[in-house]
């Protein structure tokens, strides 16, 4: 999977989320024939050290009862928004 998500000839930073112009910036790197763009140098070295992390990032867990309550409704209803009347 692709972070690096095309929008209107702007791609977005794997690692920090932030809008990158490829044309304007210098700071890529290319892995497994896919080129990413990043905002700034601190950026690219981070996913250099460890690309799996930020190409395949892990979901957080939902905790707490209000978050499970949540997850259970929107299971129950699936996804559809609950009518008052």
């Amino acid at each position: 999977m692709n972070l690096s998500l095309k929008t209107k000839n702007k791609v977005i930073d794997p690692v920090c989320g932030m809008t990158v112009a490829p044309g304007e910036t210098e700071i890529l790197t290319s892995i497994g024939g896919e080129t990413y763009y990043f905002c700034a140098e601190e950026c690219r070295k981070s996913f250099e050290k460890n690309p799996k992390k930020f190409l395949n990032p892990k979901l957080k867990k939902k905790k707490g009862f209000w978050d499970r309550y949540l997850d259970r409704l929107e299971k129950a209803s699936r996804g559809r928004s609950m009518k008052c009347h």
